[in-house]
């Protein structure tokens, strides 16, 4: 190197030098004041022109330079050096590095030049002194939306959980989301929390997976690697769930065990067994079943199960009279409208519909928070308060409720936002589903309230109507062409044909409940200083034994039911 005196008006800027955004003033006028008062300690580092050019043009310094033209010095000393091959680029971006950290946006940019002048990731981590991984983060900026990179630049970074969303979403998604949360004049800064969440995307891992590579291509699933997990794991991930789940599947399917089964997941998670299935938690008998299912995050699992031994069925001889002689004869029981798996339908019919309903029907505001109270008043919700031993405890709701605070930590209070959290809570809590997760007759009337009949499916099936009585069954037959036959099943089977196009709802299925029943409970509760704990509980274990017992159901007028539910609000209050 050389050490020459030159005008540094004279000097030239380099294009591929490493720094592009603007420092800050503050930064600027500390380095003015040092240069006049001390001048220019450590010169900047320039090299000769290309052919023919007599200049200089800066590899190192560009502030330096600056500020001393800023400070009026006529002269300045720089070191003059051999012009490099890739034209300074790794020299300005390492001298830059070691003075002050680039931010990420200016460091992935010249490192994006390097790449373009040929020098690979290992080389330009060699010289750097830092890891090849960091490296190809720093790349993943390139998958950044442009507008986004920009405000990046200045400085409004997010954090690397919220970098590694935002890179792994397209850019048209990207696109769409920053239309939303750009920023504005009144306030600069980006909430990239919000735009993350508004880029997440449920990720299989391939460390979860059962299948190998060749379903892997069969289904068309390409992995992308994670660069800003732990170095030491697998990393790599989906987006396509479908895929991913379907070569899950079918290696369950070809890797079936003896006296094995495929199940679905229940609400919680959990496998659902056959009918009268026990589930096996030590080891399991020669004679046990093996129930192969996918959890949550899409891995395979396996549970024990055990049937129970089959009675042998009585024949007509084995009723016998008072006296114990046999009578040859058979009690007759006398079939409900709908049996007992056409009332779990129902309810599996119900709460679907009703969650629609939460989910896309109108509400007004105040019906939407009147209904949020309502349904923790549903018997399958318990609430820990410390004034009983019973936990409710639920991860979604929990992630719900997250959704109101923002990145400081406060709630949020956005009108549009409270309002789908309330509708997420509801769906999540109000059931009518012929199990312990029965919400009771609140869940009746919430679906009642917000027109959840409108989204009942249609049941003029032959597996819902297998569970009608004949009696039933013709009185399904009014109003319609159909007329009833001789046997059962062809009546069953003529109704199925003609509301194959069409849509029929079982009268036993609408949400109204019936006033005297609605009366009845809202009696029960209108006084809770007067009644006795012990009788309100078991009040409330005879409502859980009597679930599905009424089984044909008549709608009242909604009139009626928006009285008894206004009544029923005005008693609680």
């Amino acid at each position: 190197m050389e050490l020459k005196f030159v005008d540094p008006r004279a000097l030239k800027e380099n294009p591929d030098r490493a720094r592009r955004s603007k420092s800050s003033p503050q930064a600027d006028a500390l380095l003015l004041a040092t240069i006049k008062a001390v001048g220019i300690v450590q010169p900047p580092v320039v090299a000769p022109e290309t052919e023919g050019g007599n200049g200089y043009v800066i590899d190192a310094g560009h502030r330096r330079v600056k500020q001393a033209i800023a400070a009026g010095l006529a002269e300045i000393a720089v070191l003059v050096t051999k012009r490099a091959e890739d034209g300074g680029a790794m020299r300005s971006l390492a001298e830059t590095l070691a003075h002050e950290q680039l931010n990420p946006v200016d460091q992935w940019r010249a490192i994006e030049r390097l790449v373009a002048l040929n020098w690979t990731e290992e080389a330009i981590a060699i010289a750097l002194a830092l890891p090849v991984r960091q490296i190809k983060k720093l790349r993943l900026l390139a998958n950044v939306f442009p507008a986004m990179l920009d405000q990046m630049a200045k400085g409004d970074m997010p954090d690397e959980r919220q970098l590694r969303t935002i890179a792994s979403a397209s850019l048209e998604d990207q696109k769409e989301v920053w239309k939303k949360h750009r920023p504005s004049k009144a306030d600069p800064q980006v909430s990239w929390w919000s735009v993350a969440q508004g880029l997440t995307r449920t990720r299989m891992y391939a460390r979860h997976a059962s299948f190998g590579d060749d379903l892997a291509q069969a289904y068309g699933i390409a992995w992308v690697e994670d660069l800003f997990a732990p170095a030491d794991e697998d990393s790599r991930y989906t987006t396509d769930v479908d895929a991913y789940l379907g070569a899950q599947q079918e290696w369950m399917s070809n890797n079936l065990p003896k006296r094995g089964t495929i199940v679905e997941v229940g609400q919680w998670g959990e496998a659902k067994l056959p009918p009268k299935a026990e589930r096996v938690y030590g080891k399991p008998g020669k004679s046990d079943h093996t129930a192969m299912y996918l959890d949550r995050e899409g891995k395979v699992q396996t549970v024990a199960y055990r049937m129970p031994e089959a009675k042998k069925p009585k024949g007509k001889g084995d009723a016998t009279d008072a006296a114990g002689t046999d009578t040859g004869l058979v009690a007759t029981k006398t079939r409900p409208d709908v049996t007992c798996k056409g009332m779990e339908m129902i309810g599996d019919f119900r709460t679907d519909a009703l969650h629609d309903a939460l989910a896309r029907a109108p509400i007004e505001e105040d019906t939407l928070m009147a209904l949020l109270v309502l349904a923790f008043a549903g018997r399958n919700v318990s609430v820990d308060s410390g004034s009983s031993g019973t936990v409710y405890g639920h991860a979604r709701l929990e992630r719900h409720a997250a959704l109101l605070f923002g990145e400081d930590g406060r709630l949020v209070y956005d009108r549009e936002t409270l309002n789908q959290v309330a509708r997420k809570v509801l769906i999540e809590v109000l059931s009518c589903r012929e199990n312990r997760t029965n919400s009771g007759i609140v869940a009746r009337v919430a679906g009642d309230t917000v027109g959840a009949d409108g989204f009942l499916p249609n049941m003029g099936t032959d597996e819902f109507m297998s569970c009608l009585s004949r009696p039933a069954l013709e009185a399904s037959c009014k109003d319609t062409p159909v007329l009833p036959r001789a046997r059962v099943k062809d009546t069953r089977a003529a109704l199925a044909e003609h509301f194959k196009e069409g849509h029929f709802v079982h009268p036993s299925a609408l949400f109204a409940p019936d006033v005297a029943e609605l009366t009845s409970w809202t009696a029960r509760h209108a006084a809770p200083d007067e009644a006795d704990d012990d009788t309100a509980r078991e009040v409330d274990e005879l409502e859980g034994d009597q679930t599905g017992a009424t089984a044909n159901e008549h709608p009242v007028d909604n009139g009626h039911i928006v009285e008894e539910t206004e009544a029923w609000r005005v008693a609680a209050e």
